[in-house]
């Protein structure tokens, strides 16, 4: 009998496995702190917009950062581990509907094109910014280099773009929302600590290579300086 209970509970015993590195909390929080300080202060308006064009540089080097890290960064914040092809990432949307369990430690498909989507849009709403004007005193860093009639297209761009940026926010936190309210993950626990827990021991080396994780930081830090710094 209690060689039977230790069998069952060593079978649903769950494991605290790292999944999540320093370097992609860090992002992750950074980008949420960002975005919700450029949202504010794009609202706002006035002297801070020069702090809007800051942040906005800034978010700019951390999706090259995520480029980087992304292909040379440790296992599950590579992109060859989360980006599935169509097959696959519709295979799991079904699974989804027809109410299956399907867990994965690191990102899920549909997480996975998520984290690709904002990163996009991210992305083109930060170029966007570097030409684009507020017609009143707050111009974007490149915006000298080109005609009006490109800064004003640039402009609607970062215009459109951020609300296109704010209705996949929405979804993402919809989908953390139903993680962590149906399937009982605690998720955002998870991407404070690094660690979420599986039913099998994971092993899975997900320390971070320090010198890298700084190169690549550096990198991305220095190209943007010195693209903005030639304006």
């Amino acid at each position: 009998m209690l060689n039977l209970l230790s069998a069952h509970m060593s079978t649903t015993k769950k494991h605290a496995i790292k999944v999540w590195d320093i370097s992609i909390r860090i992002f992750h929080w950074s980008l949420v702190a960002g975005i919700g300080f450029l949202w504010f202060s794009g609202e706002e308006g006035g002297n801070i917009m020069t702090w809007h064009i800051y942040i906005g540089c800034a978010m700019l080097g951390l999706i090259v950062y995520r480029l980087f890290w992304g292909v040379i960064g440790s296992p599950y914040a590579r992109f060859s581990e989360f980006i599935k092809g169509p097959s696959h990432t519709f295979a799991y949307l079904k699974s989804i509907l027809k109410g299956e369990k399907t867990d994965y430690l690191g990102h899920n498909p549909l997480g996975g094109w998520m984290v690709i989507i904002l990163m996009v849009l991210i992305f083109i709403q930060a170029f966007s910014g570097l030409f684009s004007s507020d017609d009143i005193f707050t111009e974007g860093p490149f915006y000298a280099l080109v005609s009006s009639k490109t800064s004003e297209l640039f402009t609607s761009i970062h215009h459109l773009t951020f609300n296109i940026l704010l209705a996949a926010i929405a979804l993402h936190i919809s989908a953390v929302a139903y993680h962590v309210v149906i399937k009982k993950e605690v998720l955002i626990k998870s991407m404070l600590t690094g660690k979420k827990h599986a039913l099998q021991p994971s092993r899975v080396n997900t320390r971070p290579n320090y010198f890298f994780m700084l190169l690549c930081a550096s990198v991305a830090a220095t190209g943007v300086y010195l693209l903005i710094s030639q304006a």
